[in-house]
C-alpha cells in the first residue's frame, strides 16, 4: 500500500504547482513500477484523485485514460494552463458532463456521464419527518451535501428569509457537514441563521447515514450551487428517489434537470428567484408530484451504471485494439 497525492483546488496556485510536480514524480515512479510488475494493460486515473497516472502509463508503455471530474473556475491561469497540458497528454479524456468538457476546451475530450452510484429510496413521509423532528404540515426544503462556500447553503438560508417563504413557514433542512479542516463553515452558516432570524426554520442536522429519511421528509430538494458543479450526486440521487428538485441553471445540473419537465432551474446565487420557485411549488403539490415522478423515470435510465460500464469498456477496447494494431 502507498498513499497517493491528491489533486485539490487548494493546490491550484503557484506554490501548489511545485508541490504537484514533486508529488507527481514520486507517484509516477511507484505506479510505473507497480504497472510493469503486474502487467497492467491500461492506466485509468481521475482529476480529483491521483497525480502520477500519466507518467506511470508512459513508464509502463500503456495507454492512459484521464477521467475529468472537475470544473476549474477561479484558479490561477498559469496553474490551469499547466493542468490542461497534463490532461492533453492522455490517450483518452472522458468528462463527466458536457459542462466539464466545454470548460476544459480540449478537442479530444468526450462526454461520459457517471452512473448513479446508489439506488436511493424515499422513506414514508410521516416516519421520515418523525425521525428528523419535523412538523407533518410544514413545507420542507432539503439540501444534502458538504457545507462549503459554493454549495449554496447560504443561498437557501437567504431564500427562507424572503417574505414569500417566511409567510408559509417554510423549513430548510441542511444535511451535511464541512471538511474537518474547515469547521468555520458551519459556524458561518449558524451565524447567518441568527442574523436572518430563521431560528428553527433552518435545521442544520449534520451528515446523515439515512438519506432516505431526508428525501422522504422533503417536499423539495434544492441544489443551489453558486459555482458550476460537474455532475453532482445530490441532484442525481434526489431525482432518482422521486423528489422534486430545484437546481442552479449551470454546470452539469442542466444535464440532470430539465426545466419544467423533471425539475426546476433557477439562476445561480439568486436567492430571490429560488424563493419564488419554492413558493410556487409550496402552493402546487401536484406539480411537485409530477416533476418528482418524471425525474424518477428519467434519471435511473439516463445515468444507469450499466451504460457507464458499457461505454468505458468500449473506450478500453478502442484504445487497446489501436495499440495492438500498431505493434
Amino acid at each position: 500500500m502507498r498513499p497517493l497525492a491528491v489533486l485539490r483546488r487548494g493546490l491550484m496556485s503557484p506554490s501548489g504547482v511545485v508541490r504537484i510536480a514533486a508529488a507527481r514524480a514520486a507517484d509516477a515512479r511507484a505506479l510505473g513500477a507497480l504497472a510493469r510488475h503486474r502487467g497492467v494493460a491500461l492506466v485509468h486515473s481521475n482529476t480529483s484523485v491521483t497525480l502520477g497516472g500519466a507518467a506511470a502509463a508512459r513508464r509502463a508503455r500503456v495507454p492512459h485514460v484521464w477521467h475529468v471530474r472537475e470544473i476549474y473556475r477561479d484558479v490561477p491561469a498559469r496553474a490551469l494552463a499547466l493542468h490542461r497540458r497534463l490532461l492533453a497528454s492522455a490517450d483518452a479524456l472522458p468528462c463527466v458532463s458536457s459542462a466539464t468538457r466545454d470548460e476544459l476546451g480540449l478537442p479530444r475530450a468526450r462526454v461520459l456521464h457517471d452512473g448513479l452510484a446508489t439506488a436511493p429510496g424515499r422513506a414514508d413521509r410521516a416516519r421520515a419527518r418523525a425521525a428528523l423532528g419535523l412538523d407533518e404540515d410544514a413545507f420542507v426544503v432539503a439540501l444534502l451535501g458538504r457545507i462549503s462556500p459554493w454549495k449554496g447553503q447560504d443561498v437557501l438560508a437567504r431564500a427562507l428569509a424572503e417574505p414569500a417563504l417566511a409567510a408559509r413557514g417554510a423549513v430548510g433542512v441542511i444535511a451535511g457537514s464541512a471538511w474537518r479542516d474547515e469547521p468555520e463553515r458551519e459556524d458561518e452558516l449558524r451565524r447567518l441563521r441568527t442574523r436572518l432570524r430563521l431560528g428553527d426554520r433552518l435545521r442544520i442536522v449534520g451528515f446523515r447515514r439515512d438519506p432516505e429519511n431526508v428525501f422522504g421528509a422533503a417536499d423539495v430538494v434544492v441544489v443551489p450551487s453558486t459555482r458550476p458543479d460537474p455532475l453532482p450526486n445530490a441532484a442525481l440521487e434526489a431525482g432518482a428517489a422521486g423528489c422534486c428538485v430545484v437546481a442552479s441553471a449551470h454546470g452539469g445540473l442542466t444535464e440532470i434537470v430539465s426545466e419544467g419537465v423533471t425539475g426546476r432551474l433557477v439562476p445561480p446565487g439568486d436567492h430571490r428567484m429560488l424563493a419564488a420557485a419554492l413558493a410556487a411549488l409550496a402552493d402546487d403539490p401536484e406539480q411537485r408530484r409530477r416533476l418528482g415522478e418524471a425525474a424518477a423515470q428519467d434519471i435511473p435510465h439516463r445515468f444507469a451504471p450499466a451504460r457507464l460500464l458499457d461505454s468505458l469498456q468500449a473506450l478500453y477496447d478502442d484504445l487497446l485494439g489501436a495499440r495492438n494494431r500498431s505493434r
